[in-house]
């Protein structure tokens, strides 16, 4: 159950914002829906505020940036600790993102770009100390996302 109510006017506007926050302008927005764009202002606003927007992130292409070495790290977490502890890994030189994942063993997922082998078995050190399992290592050639289609506007 949501901590807010979404009407089709904030799912627009959540929808505008995955797809390109950043050359996305209220007033474009506000246009598409049919509001004004101080509405749309305020609702962002609103979004931010309860959390549902979290934030705004650049979309970094690391290899095109010089730095080859972008891994995915699977690792096992002790349950009890493994929110803590994909938090705290936020904290090591190198790592990018964390996903904490609820099934399986495989349970939290760590983005990191390493400068070379020896940066990556340095992180893997690290990660190690703060109490995960290493399950797999995996070298990342893209990663793609979208909007979610359940935020566009059917109306």
């Amino acid at each position: 159950m949501p901590d807010v109510d979404l009407d089709s006017i904030d799912r627009a506007i959540i929808h505008a914002l995955q797809a390109d926050a950043r050359h996305t302008s209220s007033s474009t927005i506000a246009e598409d829906v049919g509001v004004s764009a101080s509405t749309v202002r305020n609702r962002i606003a609103r979004l931010e505020e309860t959390g549902i927007v979290r934030g705004y992130h650049a979309d970094v292409d690391y290899e095109r940036a010089g730095y080859q070495l972008y891994t995915l790290i699977v690792c096992t977490a002790p349950i009890p600790q493994r929110e803590e502890l994909a938090r705290d890994a936020l904290d090591i030189e190198g790592v990018v993102s964390v996903r904490e994942v609820m099934t399986g063993a495989e349970n939290v997922h760590i983005g990191v770009v390493g400068t070379d082998g020896d940066d990556l078995s340095r992180i893997g050190r690290e990660l190690n100390d703060l109490g995960f399992e290493i399950v797999d290592e995996d070298l990342i050639r893209n990663d793609f996302a979208n909007p979610y289609h359940g935020f566009e506007r059917t109306d």
